[in-house]
């Protein structure tokens, strides 16, 4: 089951990739545009977001996959779903570090969410992959065979697993 998952995976992201899909470039921001939070929002925990940002500027650097991370970002694209094999919900984030990330969310193991606004601040737990575009987080559900770490999305006080 987990191949299979990992090979959709693969596949989604090569033909996102092949297609000529351009991440959008980092915008410039100041402290208090990434501060800011939407009505409903809570506010964010400083510290720990740091250290979610810095985990993920490592694992990028250094180009490692396979690793259960939590961050957030603001959502810069809303994407089709990706619906070759499990149906995916797809969207580009962009944390407070630049880091631009795919979040491939399977609808079909976890609500979608769908309010989602570009603007709006998603936070996150799940699988990082790498890849030069900044990287792929999937296993944003719970797992049914329990043999992964569940994750989670978490958008407007509301958590999707």
């Amino acid at each position: 089951m987990k191949r299979v998952l990992l090979l959709v995976l693969f596949l989604a992201v090569a033909y996102w990739l092949k297609s000529g899909n351009d991440l959008p470039e980092p915008a410039a921001t100041s402290a208090a545009a990434s501060t800011a939070t939407l009505p409903g929002e809570q506010q964010p925990d400083r510290e720990a977001d740091q250290s979610a940002s810095d985990e993920l500027s490592q694992a990028f650097a250094s180009r490692q996959s396979n690793l259960q991370l939590a961050g957030s970002g603001r959502v810069v694209k809303l994407l089709r779903d990706d619906t070759q094999g499990s149906p995916h919900q797809r969207f580009l984030l962009r944390t407070s570090t630049g880091l631009t990330l795919l979040v491939a969310h399977n609808i079909e193991l976890a609500p979608r969410l769908n309010d989602l606004a570009e603007g709006d601040t998603v936070s996150f737990y799940g699988e990082y992959e790498w890849n030069d575009k900044g990287g792929v987080i999937h296993w944003t559900h719970h797992d049914p065979a329990g043999r992964h770490p569940d994750g989670w999305l978490e958008h407007r006080g509301q958590r999707y697993q």
